[in-house]
């Protein structure tokens, strides 16, 4: 095997095994930092030996073994671990168990990275960390903040997870309903923002969403009885089909009445409609299963013209009760805007504006500039688009709104 080749092996095996292998040896040696040493030292060991023995038949068991045995001749040379490996009574693994297997702990990395204890800012940071195995470089750039700015934020995490002595562990049965919603709100947040990145020269960020949904998949993996953990992974898929569609060659957006649907990735909708069943059938709809079921009318449409809005509108009257977001209630007067009309709308909108959660809110101000000009109200319509564009983040967005004002000037 050539060394690219190994090199390309032992990358995918890495990201197939991180998260697994990083979450065992926390739940073993209970130290986060620990764990993340021995998990890249592991890795470097397979370059050195992978190219020369070939990968093995368990490259994961190999990974596993060799982590540990490195975790122990850590722990063993540093005096401050000597009385924590006595009362563990760690073994050092001597040779790699090729046909061993090792439990799958991710779920407690899930709840420890969005652990309600953490900062909201370095929730989403840690779990790219140790689920996604991004390095803090990566991880910076998810969040669009320097380096050193991103490894501050997550070496104050580990101190605050050793200060106050956040548990490696799955919540309890009395905890879960409590826990679960953060995790799928950190997981959320990752795909929003490759959705819509907040600033940059591209609107979307593919690879940010495509991460946050593999990071959902095994979630479901780990919880498949949880029908909202279905309901996020049926809402991140339905939205990421249309992802080629929203934007042009050039990076501009496609406005969705626009959009070339033939574009939409049909075998991600139909998996996300699978899901969207699952998420309905059995009980109460959850927040995450409306928002799908929302997103589901949208891809099974054959134009915005056609969409079923009473029915959208319907669903956002339920998620309104569920989660009473003033986001949630712009985008419902969005969709009465095209179940009554603009005017219809616009009141709803206005009514809204002033709410100190939304009066730097630019979505708020892009649906009041469209609605207006429909209306034929240009001068106020410049208004509200000058103000989306005094908020907007990327460059495509700021483009967009630079149109529509040139557009009205004219």
């Amino acid at each position: 095997m050539s060394s690219s080749e190994t090199g390309a092996a032992v990358e995918a095996v890495f990201r197939e095994e991180h998260g697994r292998l990083l979450a065992a040896l926390v739940r073993r040696f209970g130290d986060l930092d620990l764990a993340e040493e021995v998990t890249s030292a592991a890795l470097e060991a397979a370059l050195v030996h992978w190219p020369v023995q070939g990968v093995p038949a368990k490259p994961g068991a190999w990974l596993m073994a060799t982590a540990r045995r490195k975790a122990v001749d850590r722990l063993r040379r540093d005096q401050a671990y000597a009385a924590k490996l006595a009362l563990m009574q760690v073994d050092a693994v001597t040779e790699p168990v090729e046909g061993a297997e090792f439990p799958d702990d991710r779920l407690l990395l899930f709840f420890t990275c969005a652990h309600p204890a953490l900062p909201p800012e370095v929730r989403g940071a840690l779990t790219l960390r140790c689920l996604a195995g991004l390095g803090t470089p990566e991880v910076a750039r998810a969040y669009l903040v320097p380096p050193a700015t991103m490894a501050q934020r997550i070496v104050r995490a580990k101190k605050k997870i050793r200060e106050a002595r956040i548990p490696f562990r799955v919540p309890g049965a009395d905890e879960w309903p409590g826990r679960l919603p953060g995790v799928l709100q950190v997981l959320y947040s990752i795909f929003t923002e490759g959705y819509v990145a907040s600033s940059g020269p591209s609107l979307q960020r593919a690879d940010l969403a495509a991460e946050a949904i593999r990071l959902v998949r095994i979630l479901r993996l780990l919880l498949p009885a949880e029908r909202e953990v279905a309901g996020l992974l049926a809402l991140m898929l339905l939205v990421h089909a249309r992802r080629d569609a929203r934007t042009a060659a050039d990076g501009s957006i496609v406005l969705l009445q626009e959009q070339d649907r033939g574009r939409w990735d049909g075998p991600m909708i139909a998996e996300g409609l699978a899901l969207v069943r699952v998420a309905l059938t059995g009980g109460p709809a959850g927040p995450y299963a409306v928002q799908a079921a929302i997103a589901a009318l949208h891809d099974e449409a054959a134009s915005v013209a056609t969409t079923d809005w009473p029915q959208v509108v319907a669903l956002y009257d339920v998620l309104l009760v569920l989660t009473p977001s003033p986001v949630v209630a712009v985008n419902r007067a969005a969709a009465v805007a095209l179940r009554d009309g603009p005017a219809a709308g616009l009141v709803l909108l206005d009514a809204l504006r002033d709410s100190d959660k939304l009066r730097d809110y630019g979505p708020l101000h892009v649906a009041r500039g469209e609605l207006l000009e429909r209306l034929g109200r240009r001068g106020e319509a410049v208004s509200a688009y000058g103000k989306a564009l005094d908020l907007a983040g990327t460059e495509p967005e700021q483009a967009h709104l630079r149109r529509r004002l040139a557009a009205l000037s004219s």
